[in-house]
């Protein structure tokens, strides 16, 4: 049970915090660009679609451990970038927790209740 709501919370806010880099595009690009990131525009889509994709699939539980150690070297460059870098307080506090989530994904894997999870149930052919 644990690890679905880990995904699930965390999926969601993925997504939620990867739209805004496409929603408020000019904003986000102004972050990046204060961070001094070689190619802020191209960082923000890159970022905006690993929170999306990686997101989604945490939400259902698809390729769970890939997407949580993209989303974990996602957290990494939070972290150092607009945490320690810049203070910025979702980055050196929300940013962490989700690193934490994206480790316990890591090892535990998807749980019971994932797309995973019945994949690997299914019998295989040949």
């Amino acid at each position: 049970m644990v690890p679905l709501v880990l995904r699930l919370a965390a999926g969601v806010i993925f997504v939620a915090f990867g739209i805004g880099k496409f929603v408020a595009h000019e904003t986000e690009l102004a972050s990046f660009e204060d961070y001094g990131l070689p190619w802020p525009e191209g960082f923000v889509y890159a970022v905006g679609v690993i929170e999306v994709v990686g997101g989604l699939l945490l939400f259902l539980g698809l390729l769970t451990r890939p997407a949580a150690l993209a989303l974990a070297g996602d957290m990494i460059g939070a972290i150092a970038v607009s945490g320690i870098g810049e203070g910025e307080t979702i980055s050196l506090t929300l940013a962490p927790a989700l690193l934490v989530v994206m480790i316990v994904l890591l090892r535990s894997g998807p749980g019971d209740r994932a797309i995973d999870a019945r994949l690997r149930a299914r019998p295989r052919s040949g």
